[in-house]
């Protein structure tokens, strides 16, 4: 496994940590968890981690968020898809996901809260993803072929059900 790899599991293994125990129980992730090991054990587990680690609002909030986008956006660095004819860089799409899920959030169509400061931080983890962290990846077709860097760059979008809230 590349280095970017271990990158992203890790930045994903805190963001689940967080969603976990520091988040609302209504999560996909936290609901599945709560089906594993029972809500009563889940409650005790949950109680003892935030009373042992209590942790800052913007660590709750909104680094979950940001560690997601610079997940994906290292997942994606010199990924493209086509469509018909066109030729569309994945590069940019963490971040207009993001803003879009934000602004959608700012008129209620889905869960959550609007936050400038959670669009914010997803540019900044972005910028550092795209410009900062070098990638050794050649440009690819997420599709074709389909290998290991196109799973990691498709489960990294699809982890974002895994927040969802179930009402």
């Amino acid at each position: 496994m590349k280095r970017n790899h271990y990158i992203i599991i890790l930045s994903l293994l805190f963001s689940l940590f967080i969603y976990l125990f520091y988040r609302t129980e209504k999560t996909v992730v936290t609901k599945i968890f709560i089906s594993i090991i029972s809500l009563d054990q889940f409650i005790a587990l949950r109680k003892s981690i935030t009373h042992s680690l209590p942790l800052h609002e913007f660590i709750i909030f909104s680094l979950p968020e940001g560690l997601w986008v610079f997940c994906i956006t290292l997942a994606s660095k010199f990924k493209f898809i086509n469509i018909g004819k066109r030729e569309i860089n994945l590069v940019l799409a963490p971040l207009l996901f993001s803003i879009g899920l934000e602004i959608f959030q700012l008129f209620h169509l889905t869960n959550g809260r609007f936050d400038f400061l959670d669009i914010g931080v997803s540019v900044l983890f972005w910028a550092i993803a795209n410009y900062l962290i070098p990638s050794k990846n050649s440009r690819q077709n997420v599709f074709k072929p389909f290998n290991f860097e196109s799973f990691i760059c498709l489960f990294c979008y699809l982890i974002v059900y895994l927040a969802h809230v179930w009402q």
